[in-house]
């Protein structure tokens, strides 16, 4: 079963890295509002933190599934 973290965390590196490259595309200025502050840019690499620790967890806990799911032996071996 594949642990929630790995789809989660590369769903938020994805948004962020697309908010992040709009954010560098994009013009931030827009007086009265933003105050000269890319928001996006900042939301976008909030993202990027956010996803990487989320999908290296998710994958270092899948490989440890894998490992200790390999050391015991089948139910079926067992009947």
């Amino acid at each position: 079963m594949i642990d929630l973290r790995l789809p989660i965390g590369i769903f938020f590196i994805l948004v962020g890295i697309i908010i992040t490259i709009y954010a560098l595309v994009s013009p931030t200025y827009i007086p009265n509002i933003t105050e000269h502050i890319n928001i996006d840019l900042y939301w976008g690499i909030v993202l990027l933190i956010f996803g990487v620790p989320m999908t290296l967890f998710g994958w270092i806990a899948e490989k440890k599934a894998k490992a200790s799911s390999g050391d015991r032996p089948s139910d079926a071996s067992n009947k």
